[in-house]
């Protein structure tokens, strides 16, 4: 899909057009990602996810082209969203369930969103050779093309999701004149490897956080690890982990596939792998991972809840992956979103991302702005 640009920008000699694809084997993998330069969730793994069969997805992705060109590009989604995905468990929650047996649609919007339910954050995607001074224009015209192709998918609600503090502010700003709202969402989670071991790392932790995680790896003697490039036959089990976890979880959107998790593996051969942990012969946990040569990812960890949780598991997989970045000289352990408390415990700085949203309807959206406080999963401090 085309859509042309009312006012033009010459950036080198032709003009910008805007362009919409449904799927992004349309595009040239080299001319997407030197549009994200050290983004480790690249062309590749957004393939991957556009391959594994999310019920109720659908993808699109947005460009700005100029003379065969890719000067700016985001990819984004369409879903049916329910507006209480982020409501934490509690009278409102229980009465919206209660409401929605009766009326199925009941706070249920069709959703238009820049970024990836999959994706650790909405990245702006621009060529290295747009100046600064031009990027703000150019993201202009990003949200023409997406609202366009919103309205044409009859999406009342649009948003970007998970949009990093870091993002330059003249961006922000074309959000904020366009009316789009702001809500809280989940930061992420990092941690800068710069110590040459473990010991040195635990050496920087409080003195009773270093003495509890001492007791703790002391599982490791009970517990055998793995580290595989594919699933083989341990798929079915790792899925059944995965959700056993998701069971578990306070906030549901999507709901991962085998595609998705034996797709990230393939597609993201060499900067993708799996981890796995045993005891004796039963698998209790499973981490998916995903690398460039600077930051490690963890994507999604796993685990039996109830058997795993005496072989202290989670913390296990921490600390095998901190010698993973030692090993191979990552520089930042991205941990994700969700279970902050530990992390912040173990050294990581959380980065805050925020949702932003607007809905066709002005009336509608006013009232969406007064109740947003209710949705909000801001937890960065």
């Amino acid at each position: 899909m085309l859509h042309l640009v009312h006012n033009p920008i010459a950036v080198g000699m032709g003009e910008v057009a805007a362009r919409i694809s449904k799927t992004i084997l349309d595009i040239d993998p080299a001319a997407w990602n030197i549009c994200f330069p050290g983004y480790v969730e690249d062309y590749d793994c957004l393939l991957a996810i556009e391959e594994a069969g999310l019920s109720g997805f659908e993808w699109r992705y947005v460009t700005l082209v100029e003379n065969g060109r890719i000067l700016a590009a985001m990819p984004f989604f369409i879903c049916p969203y329910m507006l209480d995905t982020t409501l934490e468990d509690g009278l409102v929650r229980r009465t919206v369930r209660r409401m929605r047996q009766q009326f199925p649609r009941f706070l249920t919007l069709r959703l238009a969103c820049l970024g990836s339910p999959c994706t650790e954050s909405a990245a702006i995607g621009f060529h290295p050779d747009v100046a600064a001074s031009q990027r703000s224009s150019l993201f202009g015209l990003l949200l023409d093309a997406f609202e366009a192709s919103a309205a044409d998918e009859t999406c009342p609600l649009m948003a970007l999701k998970d949009v990093p503090k870091t993002t330059p502010a003249a961006l922000i700003d074309i959000l904020s004149k366009r009316h789009y709202a702001a809500l809280g969402s989940l930061p992420t989670a990092a941690l800068d490897i710069d110590f040459e071991t473990v010991e040195e790392y635990l050496e920087g932790l409080s003195a009773s956080t270093r003495k509890d995680m001492r007791r703790k790896l002391k599982s490791f003697e009970k517990v055998r690890i793995e580290t595989r490039t594919n699933f083989a036959d341990l798929l079915p089990q790792v899925m059944a982990l995965y959700h056993d976890t998701r069971n578990r979880s306070e906030w549901q959107f999507e709901e991962l596939t085998e595609a998705y998790f034996s797709g990230v593996l393939s597609r993201m051969e060499g900067r993708a792998f799996c981890t796995f942990y045993f005891v004796d012969d039963t698998l209790m946990a499973a981490n998916l991972l995903v690398h460039d040569k600077d930051t490690l990812i963890d994507k999604f960890f796993c685990m039996d809840g109830d058997a795993g949780r005496p072989y202290n598991l989670y913390f296990l997989s921490w600390f095998t992956n901190l010698r993973h970045c030692i090993d191979h000289g990552f520089t930042t352990y991205q941990s994700g979103q969700a279970y902050y408390e530990n992390k912040v415990r173990l050294g990581s700085t959380l980065t805050a991302n925020t949702m932003y949203f607007r809905h066709r309807n002005p009336a509608i959206q006013t009232l969406l702005r007064m109740v947003s406080p209710l949705f909000s999963t801001d937890e960065a401090q």
